[in-house]
């Protein structure tokens, strides 16, 4: 589920973001860039959470470290300075133009992370009951 709500993301915020760098970039830059690295933070996530090895799990956790950061203190940014962000980027007001969706995404994808079976899935976890094999 995480893999098909990170692609629509991706797909959400690149249109937006291409189509803003293309007819807004000079009235908000800053915005504009955001939004890019929101999509970017979005389309990583999706490539790496349908992998299973252990450093795409360690990238899909740094993805999602990251993507919260990006929303808590865009999201907080905008509220506070809300000149700086004369167009809105998928992170302001911490997604509310996305149902906040933004910032929940991130925390479930935190969450999923933290489970055992997800960790063993990404082979970092030996299954309970079963002790690593013997090197001789």
């Amino acid at each position: 589920m995480l893999v098909l709500v990170y692609g629509f993301f991706a797909l959400a915020a690149g249109a937006r973001s291409l189509y803003q760098l293309a007819t807004e970039f000079g009235d908000a830059p800053v915005s504009i860039l955001l939004s890019t690295v929101a999509a970017g933070v979005y389309l990583v996530a999706c490539s790496q959470i349908g992998r299973s090895t252990p450093r795409a799990y360690r990238i899909t956790l740094g993805v999602c470290l990251f993507e919260l950061a990006g929303v808590l203190t865009v999201g907080t940014l905008s509220l506070v300075e809300d000149d700086w962000f004369p167009v809105a980027t998928v992170w302001s007001d911490f997604g509310i133009g996305y149902a906040f969706l933004p910032l929940l995404l991130p925390v479930a994808g935190l969450l999923w992370l933290s489970r055992p079976a997800t960790r063993r899935r990404f082979g970092l976890d030996e299954p309970a009951g079963r002790a690593p094999a013997a090197t001789a």
